[in-house]
């Protein structure tokens, strides 16, 4: 079990686990979820840590199929600038590797900032904290649990 399926338990949040088997050379983590699940890929969202131009680590959540808009991330969290988080610091930060980061449970919780188009839909999947988990839920529920701004992040 998972710090992110322990604080969905804790706080009485329905969702779903949804499990596959992770290829390890797989290029896109993303990508593979959304083969692997059979889900629309506009209700699969990946969550990425940038940092920004002081030094704090932000986590901006987008649909798999699109592209974190860096400059968009920096404004609502009211900074200059925010560039991708090294990949080799990923893990320290959020308490998570690379490809299975989820918005809940990390280490210390970081500022969030998801895309608005997640709200189109009922539920929406993101990382359950390993690589081959997702965790379904409505994102209401993922906007409340993780104190996230909602904000256009996604290109």
């Amino acid at each position: 079990m998972t710090p992110a399926i322990k604080k969905l338990q804790k706080h009485h949040i329905p969702y779903t686990l949804h499990h596959y088997d992770h290829d390890p050379q797989t290029q896109s983590y993303g990508l593979e979820a959304i083969q692997k699940l059979g889900f629309a890929p506009e209700r699969v969202f990946k969550t990425l840590v940038v940092k920004t131009t002081d030094n704090r680590f932000i986590v901006g959540i987008v649909p798999v199929i699109a592209t974190l808009n860096l400059k968009a991330i920096a404004s609502v969290v009211g900074c200059k600038k925010a560039t991708m988080a090294d990949k080799t610091l990923i893990q320290s930060v959020s308490g998570y590797v690379v490809g299975g980061v989820s918005p809940l449970g990390q280490k210390k919780r970081l500022e969030t900032v998801i895309d608005t188009s997640a709200f189109t839909h009922k539920t929406i999947c993101v990382s359950a904290g390993k690589r081959g988990l997702d965790v379904e839920l409505s994102a209401l529920d993922l906007k409340a649990l993780c104190s996230a701004y909602s904000a256009d992040i996604a290109t």
